[in-house]
């Protein structure tokens, strides 16, 4: 049996941005107009102290018309500064969000199409947060925090090159004083950096599915008394959640180091500039346009240790989101069959299939199912009907053996063309927050008024959806607080209907139901075309009484075929 991926809790950072450039590519001139506009913004700023060097030459030689035109330089490039700035954070934004959008739409899209056994892999909680939260931080990060790193990333070369101009003797100086100590500090703090926020990041994840599952099983929880013990299982993740939280702080603490280094490198470049200008070896202009660019370089790397923070919290979540992309990712596969006939036998041969290796839930299932027939899946729980419905189906592929229909395989069908042609309506049909009449919508197509009343019609269930408070326009939600599990059947039953696939696959559907949605399920199958299929995952004797043919799963092995 082919395991089920499962999502790695802390995937590898290694080349993320490598990796996530193909989804930046389609955006790259965007994001090439924000980054010149922000280069052309931190140049400006860089001026800034050679223009207050030249208005210390100007007051030394008392040059009063010419200190008013260095002031006028000095506007002009703040304003410059101001407008180029603004500008790339708004190309920067615009081209960020549509990133971060196509990634959130994407991941949405891989999910949708996602195989089954895939899903079921997973904790839920885990896939909402890489595809909510985490997209939402790093769009906060690309808003927010991605223009201030690229300034001060520009500061940075910029800057550098305004001291090596004048004055290399004190820039060389500068770096070996400063860049030993900030270069230590920096490495201590990626050492820790890592591992401490994949670490929190995880935690989060463990903590949003925990109370996921406790949610989604509130009303298990109450029957048995549990509340308690899950109350204590969540308490246990949101500690390890605090403590790794509490461990990246200290590590993004681990960067203020460099303040130390700066002190020192300030100290030492006061006391040389001040000998040289005493010693009448420099301008005084020069040590004041190498202290200002110092001052603006230390802010610069004093602002670049307060993002490294959120940067590697967004690196992590783009690792996490990557895997996820690549977790779902399908093989560009073309459809050998382009198209089925609207109609066709559905025939299954061989078929084995294992949820764990090693305990298979079937073992060399045949069964053939001709166009229009009514047939019944019946066993005892736990012989293999809801596994075998969904190879039928083709939400899952068999381990051995194959499912075809009209004479071809089912993985060989188009996604759009097997859904039209094999539908199953599970034990628990599912409903969005909306009206009756948007979730009768959730098909390939999206049918009209007339056409939702024409299916009514045909599994006359016109008086029901009238019984209801407000018709189709009755607001649903997801817990169905509105409609009996039998009623839900009811949708999943008009939902074919529109669909009209050839083969319609039920699980279950009058189990459980009281005896007058049953009865009304049971006409609503009854009237439906006679050309299309019929399988009903059966325990009712009244459901399997109404159908000719049945099929009898008995430890996963087909026992019986025929007439029961």
């Amino acid at each position: 049996m082919a395991e089920a991926p499962v999502l790695s809790e802390r995937p590898s950072q290694a080349r993320v941005l490598r990796r996530a450039w193909p989804y930046l590519r389609p955006h790259r001139r965007a994001v090439a107009a924000a980054l010149v506009l922000s280069a052309a913004a931190t140049l400006a700023m860089t001026f800034l102290p050679p223009v207050v060097g030249w208005a210390v030459d100007r007051v030394e030689q008392r040059d009063g018309p010419g200190l008013y035109a260095v002031a006028g330089v000095f506007v002009v490039l703040v304003v410059a500064r101001m407008i180029l700035l603004r500008s790339a954070e708004l190309w920067l934004a615009r081209a960020g969000e549509r990133v971060v959008s196509s990634l959130r739409e994407l991941a949405v899209a891989r999910l949708a199409t996602a195989p089954l056994r895939f899903l079921e892999a997973q904790r839920s909680g885990d896939l909402l947060r890489r595809t909510t939260s985490e997209i939402a931080d790093l769009s906060s990060f690309v808003r927010s925090d991605l223009p201030d790193l690229l300034s001060v990333a520009g500061y940075l070369v910029f800057t550098t090159a305004v001291l090596l101009v004048y004055s290399w003797q004190l820039t060389l100086v500068l770096v070996l004083v400063f860049l030993p100590l900030a270069a230590l500090t920096m490495r201590w703090f990626q050492r820790g950096a890592k591992e401490a926020f994949a670490a929190e990041a995880a935690e989060k994840a463990t903590v949003a599915a925990t109370y996921a599952e406790g949610v989604g099983a509130q009303e298990l929880l109450a029957a048995y008394g549990a509340e308690s013990q899950w109350s204590q299982r969540f308490r246990r993740d949101s500690d390890r959640l605090r403590k790794a939280a509490v461990w990246s702080e200290f590590t993004v603490l681990r960067a203020s180091g460099v303040t130390l280094a700066q002190g020192v490198a300030d100290a030492v470049i006061l006391l040389l500039g001040g000998w040289l200008v005493i010693g009448g070896g420099m301008p005084v202009s020069t040590v004041a346009v190498f202290v200002l660019a110092m001052r603006q370089l230390f802010e610069s790397v004093n602002q670049l240790s307060g993002l490294v923070g959120q940067l590697q919290t967004s690196r992590v979540g783009l690792a996490r989101l990557l895997d996820l992309l690549d977790g779902t990712a399908r093989a560009d596969r073309t459809p050998k069959a382009a198209a089925a006939p609207e109609r066709g036998a559905l025939h299954a041969t061989g078929l084995r299939y294992s949820y764990v290796d090693g305990v298979p839930a079937l073992v060399d299932v045949s069964c053939e199912f001709p166009p229009g027939s009514r047939a019944a899946l019946v066993g005892p729980t736990g012989s293999g009907k809801t596994t075998l419905a969904k190879l039928l189906a083709g939400l899952y592929l068999p381990d051995e053996g194959e499912v075809r229909y009209a004479g071809i395989p089912l993985p060989d069908l188009p996604p759009d063309e097997l859904r039209r042609r094999i539908m199953l309506i599970p034990q628990r049909v599912h409903v969005v927050s909306g009206t009756l009449r948007e979730n009768l919508r959730l098909i390939p197509s999206t049918p009209d008024d007339d056409r939702i009343d024409r299916a009514l019609a045909e599994l006359g269930l016109r008086e029901w959806v009238a019984s209801l408070p407000r018709g189709l326009d009755t607001p649903l939600t997801p817990a169905g607080d509105a409609l009996s599990a039998g009623e839900r059947q009811l949708i999943g039953l008009i939902r074919a209907a529109l669909v009209d696939p050839a083969v319609l696959i039920l699980d279950e559907a009058t189990a459980d139901v009281d005896p007058v949605t049953a009865e009304r399920i049971e006409a609503a199958l009854d009237r439906l075309r006679e050309d299309r299929s019929l399988i009903v995952i059966a325990h009712r004797k009244a459901t399997i009484d109404r159908l000719p043919y049945a099929v009898r799963l008995e430890a996963g092995r087909t026992a019986e075929l025929g007439r029961l």
